[in-house]
């Protein structure tokens, strides 16, 4: 059985990432777990401040209660709902929770409305982006959940064949009987005989989802990339992180904020 795992911390950028998970999870009818990691604060005014850890954790196992139940409520869909209430620091309890439960995505709000929202936990996202070994989706504020009807894959054409994860995109592709747009982040007018190999063998592995290429001409790769996803009404914008390709020059500190927290169309990271 599929699982969708979302990441909240009960801001209104996370429940509309929740939403949309909801609904992507009843489109491909998948069990939804919803996930919240919190840690003890700590206070650094003059006056101590006893923080109790049980009263923290009941109090967020009963924020989660009711969120699954206003989600029930909601969706009636006979969406099967579990939560997770976890101690510790963000990512290392994420990478937990995924090698237990092997998600088909995980799902998180790429920011929040307010300066903390989008610091806190637009910075989580960024980094989880950027380590997790699992497909995760950042979903930007107000942006809501009624179809893949057109997937773009951003793609450098460099070393496809040991970088780019085939089955992934196809099942993606198929699950949600998608368009698939190929994305070539290179300079078209610059012929590269390499890039043309490299552009033929993914061709020949994507064969069957008969994709259409497109060539992003642009100084900026990320501005390229959100104007023609944007232009374009995609669904969803997937980048592929590997070693010295397309994610490290996206995350240099300035492309990590442009691409992930301003885009307006949600971003999809598959590692291989």
């Amino acid at each position: 059985m599929k699982s969708i795992l979302v990441a909240t911390d009960f801001s209104p950028a996370a429940f509309n990432a929740i939403d949309y998970a909801a609904d992507m999870a009843i489109a491909i009818k998948a069990d939804l777990l919803l996930l919240h990691v919190y840690q003890i604060p700590v206070s650094y005014s003059e006056i101590p401040v006893v923080m109790n850890q049980d009263d923290i954790k009941q109090v967020a196992e009963k924020d989660m209660k009711e969120l699954k139940e206003k989600l029930i409520r909601e969706k009636n869909a006979g969406l099967k709902i579990s939560t997770e209430v976890r101690l510790g620091a963000f990512y290392p309890e994420l990478k937990i929770v995924c090698e237990n439960i092997k998600p088909y995505t995980v799902i998180m709000g790429s920011q929040g409305t307010t300066a903390a929202e989008r610091f806190f936990f637009g910075g989580h996202a960024v980094y989880a982006m950027k380590h997790l070994q699992w497909p995760l989706i950042t979903v930007p504020p107000g942006v809501s959940f009624s179809s893949l009807k057109k997937i773009g894959l951003a793609c450098d054409f460099n070393d496809v064949v040991e970088t780019t994860p085939i089955d992934e995109i196809i099942l993606l592709v198929n699950d949600f009987k998608a368009e698939l747009h190929l994305l070539n982040t290179g300079k078209q007018e610059v012929f590269d005989p390499g890039m043309v190999y490299q552009a033929g063998l993914l061709r020949e592995m994507l064969n069957e989802l008969k994709p259409q290429y497109h060539f992003i001409n642009c100084e900026n790769i990320d501005d390229g990339l959100i104007d023609f996803s944007e232009k374009k009404h995609l669904d969803l914008l997937v980048i592929l992180p590997k070693r010295h390709g397309l994610l490290d020059k996206l995350m240099h500190k300035s492309h990590t904020r442009q691409l992930v927290l301003h885009s307006h169309v949600p971003v999809m990271a598959i590692h291989l």
